[in-house]
């Protein structure tokens, strides 16, 4: 193949990457070269440096070392474009299990870091409080990709690479870059200023723009001195733009154009796109349809925007879904509500309202908060670990347990994320078997209308529990401090049924009755959706008389701070959950929930909560 061609694949490949990282096209062609012939010849420009600090001189964010040009670098030179291979490649919850398994890696990372100490689990425990001063993060997108292969992935240079310190006017960038043809992924360094030979190589390590200034400079903690650990740390709800940014826009429906209520006569015909609700919906009012233009009740498993076009189109036609109800469903958005009745912030013990919301924070918009949060707790001798997860994924994935605060000023890099408070004082479960383990509680809510607001709960709820006896360690250990082992190979699934679970209560906690735990839950749960249907959309849920939904939340339970009182904690509310097993344990469990949204019926199995 003729060089022409072979550039020409190259760029196929690859310029989709090239444009998205801002490489400057006349890099390119040198670029092809050097990935295709492996050439690395940055030891040809560079040359690593130690830094040598007076005793205590060194604070904690002080490089270690540095590199320096041993050449003059022109940006608009073709050739200057450098490969760095990576030297560690890692999802953030396999660091210890990596080092412990690779000994060569620990060694590497040991001198790399310039660790010393006795014995591996020391060394161990070194580099994975110190290796978020070194990391990066990419992730890979396409629709043909899992959600699980989507997960970022973090990485560590080479000795040079990892070398190379932050600027604010820095004079080089480094950016990821995978090579299609061998799946490697490489780090691209190239000039973007002068440089002479004896300057010292600098890139940013946060680069993009920020419309708050302190949320760059403490996504910068690791590695430069901040000076807002002691800032206010209260929150405030944001403007109308907040709640629009990142979704597409929904139509409201006709209200002058729908009577109060949906008039059906006979029986209910559904369409159901759900393959459940196809199986157990047996019950003689409704019949399953094939047809969307025959349903009198489209049941969908996609989102669903068209609410306006609905109500004039087809005003006699129920739909599950209601429009803005995503200000339930995703996780930042949800803290923001659950917020919005409290008239007090915190205290001088750090608490934080309602009770019933672990103390949460947006990690894209608010990590200056955070970290002063953070610190302030530190001060006080308080448990620090939080609990890091994405707005809008389920399942633990991308979700990490950390008290490091360099990885939680990181942690932004990943994508969009909150952290929240992690429950350190959790009520457990005996299981025989084992000892005391973790568990939370998902409970099935029915949302039938919005102002008037009703809300129905599912009777039935249904229990998670953790593999391993809770402590406050081994964060990494996921079957210790997760619950949800649906869709973890080779972790067990330990099924107990409801009224198991109230039996087993009874003689665990004798003090304290399940009929008053539970009250507290519905209590907490119609808070929830009296904020969230208290404003007009896009600032809440909007009344739709075509809607109904149905939603998962899932609970645990936590002690007070004298360990004498229970406190429901909300963990997050589903969309369109997984009911599989609802159905295996509760065959009715359809039957009821449509006889309730649709039917107007009263049935045991459901309480009315709003």
């Amino acid at each position: 193949m003729d060089g022409i061609s072979s550039y020409n694949l190259f760029i196929a490949a690859h310029k989709p990457q090239l444009v998205l990282s801002g490489v400057p096209e006349h890099f390119w062609p040198v670029l092809c070269k050097k990935l295709k012939d492996q050439i690395f010849d940055s030891g040809l420009s560079f040359q690593l440096v130690k830094i040598d600090y007076e005793d205590d001189e060194k604070e904690s964010y002080d490089p270690l070392w540095s590199v320096m040009a041993i050449s003059d670098l022109d940006p608009t030179d073709s050739s200057n474009i450098f490969l760095v291979d990576h030297a560690w490649t890692f999802k953030a919850n396999t660091i210890k299990s990596s080092l412990r398994n690779m000994p060569a890696l620990l060694e590497r990372m040991c001198n790399l870091m310039q660790i010393v100490r006795e014995t591996t689990e020391e060394q161990i425990e070194e580099v994975y409080q110190n290796v978020w001063k070194y990391a990066n993060t990419y992730s890979v997108g396409g629709d043909e990709l899992s959600v699980e292969d989507r997960v970022p992935v973090w990485y560590l240079m080479d000795e040079l690479g990892s070398a190379i310190n932050h600027s604010d006017q820095p004079n080089f960038r480094a950016v990821p870059f995978i090579y299609i043809p061998e799946q490697i992924t490489y780090t691209l360094l190239f000039p973007i200023e002068n440089v002479e030979e004896g300057d010292l190589i600098t890139r940013n390590f946060i680069e993009g723009k920020f419309s708050d200034p302190k949320q760059r400079e403490a996504m910068l903690i690791p590695w430069k001195y901040y000076e807002h650990f002691d800032d206010n740390f209260s929150q405030t709800e944001p403007d109308i733009n907040y709640f629009l940014e990142g979704h597409i826009v929904e139509s409201l429906p006709d209200l002058d154009n729908l009577q109060s209520k949906v008039n059906v006569s006979g029986k209910l015909k559904v369409f159901s796109e759900y393959e459940y609700i196809n199986q157990y919906l047996t019950a003689d009012e409704f019949q399953i349809v094939d047809s969307e233009s025959e349903a009198d009740i489209l049941w969908y498993i996609e989102h669903y925007k068209t609410f306006k076009e609905l109500s004039v189109n087809s005003p006699n036609k129920f739909v599950n879904q209601f429009p803005f109800e995503y200000v339930v469903t995703i996780k930042d958005i949800l803290a923001i509500i659950a917020r919005r009745n409290n008239k007090i912030y915190g205290n001088a013990e750090l608490e934080t309202f309602p009770t019933w919301l672990p103390t949460t924070f947006n990690m894209k918009t608010e990590l200056s908060k955070l970290v002063a949060y953070y610190m302030q707790r530190k001060k006080q001798g308080l448990d620090n670990h939080w609990i890091c997860k994405p707005y809008n994924l389920a399942r633990g994935l991308d979700t990490y347990i950390t008290d490091n605060l360099d990885f939680l000023c990181r942690l932004p890099l990943s994508g969009p994320k909150i952290a929240q408070k992690y429950i350190e004082n959790p009520v457990l479960f005996d299981r025989a078997d084992i000892g005391k383990v973790k568990f939370d509680i998902r409970y099935v809510v029915l949302l039938k209308s919005v102002n008037p607001t009703e809300v129905f709960v599912y009777n039935n709820f249904f229990l998670r529990l953790s593999n391993k006896e809770f402590s406050m360690d081994n964060f990494d250990d996921y079957e210790k401090h997760f619950t949800v082992m649906n869709y973890t190979e080779g972790a067990p699934l330990f099924k107990l049924l409801c009224e198991d679970f109230k039996n087993a209560w009874s003689n665990q906690y004798p003090d304290y009755e399940w009929d008053e735990v539970e009250r507290s839950i519905f209590n907490m749960l119609s808070e929830l959706f009296t904020c969230a249907t208290a404003k007009e959309p896009p600032l809440g849920i909007a009344r739709s008389p075509q809607s109904r939904a149905l939603y998962a939340v899932d609970v645990m339970l936590s002690w007070d701070k004298n360990g004498t009182v229970i406190h429901p904690k909300l963990l997050e509310l589903n969309w369109m959950p997984d009911c599989r097993r609802a159905c295996e344990y509760y065959p009715d469990f359809y039957n009821d929930i449509f006889s309730v949204l649709f039917l107007d019926k009263t049935v045991g199995s459901c309480t009315k909560i709003m």
